[in-house]
């Protein structure tokens, strides 16, 4: 049985989450993206010790910059997963596609529209 996430989502495939930087993340809002997530391992089962700690603290962090520009905290979010869990990974995918549809577009990318036209 092949689960099925919203097409909207992109995947990037990283080794670890804790090589997740909060300039990704930032980088991603300057270029449009509506909304992210990070998706680690359960805390405590880092296999690169904690990994997941770090990209949570680094989540957080980006939330509070986000929350500070007028774009949103909101927007991006961290989840802990085991890899036998994908349903709920599915389920995921689907709530925080919901709520970014909810909120709108990403205000920077309805600005650089607006510099467009």
């Amino acid at each position: 049985m092949r689960l099925q996430y919203p097409d909207s989502i992109k995947i990037v495939s990283i080794p670890c989450t804790g090589k997740v930087d909060i300039i990704h993340l930032l980088h991603a809002f300057e270029k449009g993206v509506d909304g992210a997530y990070v998706v680690g391992c359960m805390e405590g089962e880092c296999r690169y010790s904690n990994g997941n700690l770090r990209a949570r603290k680094r989540v957080e962090k980006a939330q509070e910059i986000l929350e500070s520009i007028g774009i949103g905290g909101e927007r991006v979010q961290m989840y802990n997963l085991s890899s036998s869990e994908a349903p709920r990974f599915v389920q995921y995918a689907q709530e925080m596609t919901e709520k970014i549809t909810a909120m709108g577009p990403n205000p920077i990318k309805l600005a650089k529209g607006r510099k467009a036209a």
